[in-house]
């Protein structure tokens, strides 16, 4: 096909979640004759589930290639000039055009656009510590890095294992090394795992996860990687510890990747991502589109800007992204913030503001927190589970919810989600016609059991 004809042309910096996305969804309103595009991405791999690692890791996930939802072939089989193994090293904004070299061969050259998309996602937190770069120690980011660490516990003989950090990572690469059959320690410089949320409901899982096998060492900083004579890892230190270490797991975080936008003068907020209008366009650049784990994203609760790297929210901005440039409507309002995990059995999720969250945007809240079951009581199978709600004092308002327990916790959170978006208030809530039977719910769902006691208590303040 002759792309020569196109009248425009749409480069994408990122072949992942945003940035394929976007490619598709403005392939499926522009034809190739309207609109060429060129996408660049520096890994091995497209549009594929980095949320799904941990399971691979784990072997409950057998396959690398069903974390893929789409390969390189299918996206060039839609007329998108997809470029792998190619990473883009600047973007020169007054001229309308990016550099790229090729990593195998090192040949540079400028592609230029009318059009731009930056879904350059975001990099794992590295210590900058002694040994941090030693064979043995690995970060979790991409498929690459799934894979060199499968190869690592393929030749590893030893049996103990560190993680690094305890948030959705860290305790979901402590399931996986569980499961492979490793002593798993956890170094966790908080005072509990899972930051994201309240500290007495992280206490809940850091309970779960002693009791699970897992040795948690929380109020710790990693300020070394101790290596053998053979150069790999055999132990991380604290400042008052040593852990045998046979393969090390960073689960410390992730920061937006935008060395490359921050050098061509675009502009990021306080979380060093990039900020964006409602249709996703880089503000102050109407041709410049972002998305993904590189942006940071408005918190429709406290009304700050947040910096969340999620897939669910990377896909929607590739849509959003997509539609516009390829001359629809589309907007990306914000989040509320739900998030889900599990470590074993144990199920973790979240949605709205921890109590410092609140703090920080200035609002005078009250906190309840119930403990339940996920069906009827004398249902078989039923299992406890903890609901923490926080509400605005005085109007009501719901703020954030945290829910740990077994089965059929995690998803409950949903509800607060919906109830959040909608700005509901808890009194409000308490007359939500949720699904009831006993082998799903108790009588009153623990949400609503929440959300019940938090509008006694707002009326009582």
């Amino acid at each position: 096909m002759n792309m020569s004809a196109a009248s425009e042309r749409l480069v994408v910096i990122g072949g992942d979640a945003a940035g394929m996305s976007a490619a598709s969804q403005a392939r499926r309103l522009k034809g190739p004759g309207e609109l060429e595009i060129v996408a660049f991405e520096r890994g091995h791999f497209t549009s594929y589930s980095a949320c799904g690692i941990p399971y691979w890791v784990g072997g409950d996930v057998e396959e690398r290639d069903q974390l893929i939802a789409r390969t390189p072939q299918e996206h060039r089989a839609r007329d998108i000039d997809l470029r792998m193994r190619t990473e883009v090293t600047e973007i020169d904004v007054a001229g309308q055009r990016v550099r790229a070299r090729d990593l195998d061969s090192g040949a540079e050259s400028w592609t230029s656009y009318d059009k731009l998309v930056i879904a350059t996602g975001a990099r794992p937190i590295r210590p900058e510590m002694p040994g941090a770069d030693a064979p043995g120690v690995h970060g979790v980011q991409t498929l690459d890095d799934g894979q060199a660490l499968l190869d690592t516990l393929a030749r590893t003989r030893g049996r103990d294992a560190v993680v690094v950090g305890a948030g959705y990572i860290g305790v979901e690469m402590a399931e996986a090394l569980i499961n492979r059959g490793y002593e798993v320690t956890v170094v966790n410089r908080g005072s509990e795992p899972m930051s994201t949320l309240d500290a007495d409901m992280g206490r809940l899982v850091h309970e779960a996860m002693e009791g699970m096998g897992i040795t948690m060492v929380n109020d710790a900083e990693v300020t070394k990687v101790l290596t053998g004579d053979d150069g790999r890892v055999r132990a991380v230190a604290t400042q008052d510890a040593e852990y045998p270490a046979d393969v090390v797991v960073l689960g410390i975080g992730v920061r937006p990747e935008t060395s490359l936008a921050k050098a061509a003068g675009l502009p990021v907020g306080q979380h060093d991502g990039l900020l964006t209008d409602l249709a996703m366009r880089v503000r102050g650049h109407e041709n410049i589109w972002a998305g993904g784990d590189c942006v940071e994203v408005l918190d429709l609760v406290s009304g700050q800007e947040r910096h969340i790297a999620l897939g669910t929210h990377a896909n929607k901005h590739g849509q959003v992204i997509g539609a516009n440039v390829g001359g629809g409507y589309a907007t990306f309002p914000g989040v509320v913030g739900t998030a889900v995990s599990k470590v074993c059995d144990l199920e973790i999720a979240r949605t709205g503001l921890r109590e410092k969250d609140a703090r920080r945007a200035g609002l005078r809240f009250e906190t309840v927190t119930v403990e339940s079951t996920s069906r009827a009581g004398y249902y078989p199978g039923a299992s406890p589970m903890t609901v923490k709600m926080l509400a605005e004092r005085r109007t009501g308002r719901l703020l954030g919810v945290q829910i740990v327990g077994r089965e059929g916790a995690g998803k409950r959170v949903d509800i607060a989600a919906v109830a959040l978006t909608a700005g509901m208030t808890v009194e409000a809530m308490t007359a939500l016609d949720l699904g009831y039977a006993p082998p799903f719910s108790p009588v009153w769902d623990p949400v609503l059991v929440a959300a019940r006691k938090a509008a006694l208590k707002v009326r009582a303040s």
